[in-house]
């Protein structure tokens, strides 16, 4: 049994509606002094609206908040939260692109001020960065919007760990490893350790299982809006903790899931040189080939699709192929606000629709209705707007927006962020089959075991290829060696 003397906060019954959709079905829930509670579910489990809820962004439609045993908090809300010394790093990021590092900083402490409060707000954050990712190379008077979605992160979860004046108790990270390539996250997860050791609480929200399993002390499952299982993390396996969230443990061993590796013929449909320097190497792209681009993150990968993409439409660029971008900053350069599921889906698809000069809005919904049975978008109704969407599910209607498309060639930008598991392995079948019948991928990809499913793999270094593995050759030490040492 929990002891209530040490509980930060306590949700008895908590729920939260959108409409017809209920997020939250009667949630109950105790964070406790000094662990790290780990929570996973599917995408539209409902952990991020549970997230809102104990942040104090969102107003739970029923139930009752306590915070260290007291009588609940009547309209429960952020400055209550701010008071109770919690802070919440969203998986949709927070900060403002038009300020600085620094002046983002100051938004979060307000007791920074007076003469000289920039140079304050500067020295806060770089010590926190310095802390958790030692080498993060940030200044403080970058503007936040012109940095790469990686090292905004890193920021992000710097500012949730800064407290000046209110002690800090418990920092909920909402998959902060999402845009972290290997060897960042294990800096953040090694620091969220020894933050909860010292006697601080986190609430670790990851799709990446092993995450979860070697830095949390307690874990909870949620399905459809409800907690359907809580143990100590010692009583799960990757296996158990796969079946408590009801899909199926796929087996993931090397090569067992992707197929042979395809072999190259004829011509290359693209070949690249990032740098077009004497010296590096070029990345040839074949029909049909799932080709992954690795190496740490911020170092020219992003660059080169973008680059890729924007070429095809130059007159004289490289390639005169149809393509299709899924972007990984979903936010910024994914989703269009404003409109609806549907036509965030069709709106790649447009001029297939057009009849004399109208769009066929019959087709259009054919198309949207089949890529939502197809790749499975949890919604009751597609009309409703993209940003009623779960984080994952709004990344799923990228994925359908670009293979519901012609494009022959598809460009994807580190799309897995915040995707659970069972639908990654949908996904995984969706692009093996694609690039069965001659549609051709290239994937740039944090995640190790997500380059087993590509035929061949080009690793960056500071702008440049530095390694070409097909999947045969593939192991991460060839890749961590290739990303430090140039080859």
């Amino acid at each position: 049994m929990p002891d209530h003397n040490n509980t930060i906060i306590k949700l008895d019954g908590v729920r939260k509606s959108f409409g017809a959709v209920h997020a939250l079905s009667g949630v109950d829930l105790e964070i406790r002094i000094g662990e790290a509670l780990g929570i996973v579910g599917h995408n539209g489990a409902g952990k991020s609206t549970l997230m809102h809820i104990l942040a104090g962004s969102l107003q739970a439609d029923t139930g009752s908040i306590s915070i260290h045993d007291a009588a609940p908090v009547e309209g429960y809300g952020i400055a209550e939260a701010q008071a109770a010394g919690i802070r919440t790093v969203f998986q949709e990021l927070s900060l403002c692109p038009n300020l600085t590092v620094a002046e983002n900083t100051r938004i979060m402490n307000p007791e920074i001020k007076g003469f000289n409060w920039r140079s304050r707000a500067s020295r806060q954050i770089l010590d926190k960065l310095d802390e958790i990712f030692p080498g993060h190379g940030i200044s403080a008077n970058a503007y936040v919007g012109d940095l790469p979605i990686a090292k905004r992160q890193m920021v992000e979860i710097s500012r949730a760990f800064t407290s000046i004046s209110t002690p800090l108790n418990l920092v909920i990270l909402d998959e902060p490893t999402s845009s972290l390539d290997a060897i960042v996250s294990e800096q953040l997860l090694t620091y969220v350790r020894k933050f909860t050791e010292a006697g601080g609480s986190c609430i670790l929200i990851s799709h990446l299982l092993n995450e979860i399993l070697t830095t949390t002390n307690r874990i909870i499952v949620m399905q459809d809006g409800k907690v359907v299982d809580e143990r100590a993390t010692s009583r799960f396996d990757r296996d158990s903790l796969v079946e408590a969230m009801g899909s199926v443990a796929e087996h993931e061993e090397n090569g067992d899931h992707a197929g042979k590796v395809r072999t190259r013929e004829a011509e290359p449909i693209l070949s690249v040189q990032p740098n077009e320097t004497a010296g590096d190497m070029v990345m040839e792209i074949y029909p049909g080939e799932i080709v992954g681009l690795a190496g740490l993150s911020g170092h020219g990968q992003t660059e080169t699709l973008v680059d890729i993409f924007l070429d095809k439409r130059k007159a004289g660029g490289k390639s005169r192929l149809p393509m299709a971008l899924v972007a990984g900053d979903r936010q910024v350069d994914g989703i269009f606000p404003l409109w609806s599921i549907g036509k965030n889906i069709s709106i790649a698809s447009h001029g297939e629709f057009v009849r004399f000069g109208l769009i066929d809005h019959d087709q259009e919904k054919q198309l949207a209705d089949s890529w939502k049975d197809k790749i499975g978008i949890q919604t009751p109704d597609l009309e409703n707007n993209i940003l009623s969407l779960s984080g994952g599910n709004q990344q799923k209607a990228l994925f359908a927006r670009a293979l519901g498309s012609t494009a022959e060639m598809i460009l994807m930008d580190d799309p897995m962020r915040g995707v659970d598991i069972g639908t990654k392995q949908e996904v995984y079948g969706l692009l093996r089959q694609e690039a069965a019948q001659g549609r051709t991928f290239i994937w740039y990809t944090t995640e190790m075991n997500e380059l087993e499913h590509c035929d061949h793999i080009y690793v960056f270094r500071e702008g440049n290829i530095v390694a070409n593995l097909t999947r045969n050759e593939l192991t991460e030490q060839k890749v961590l060696h290739a990303s430090f040492e140039g080859g």
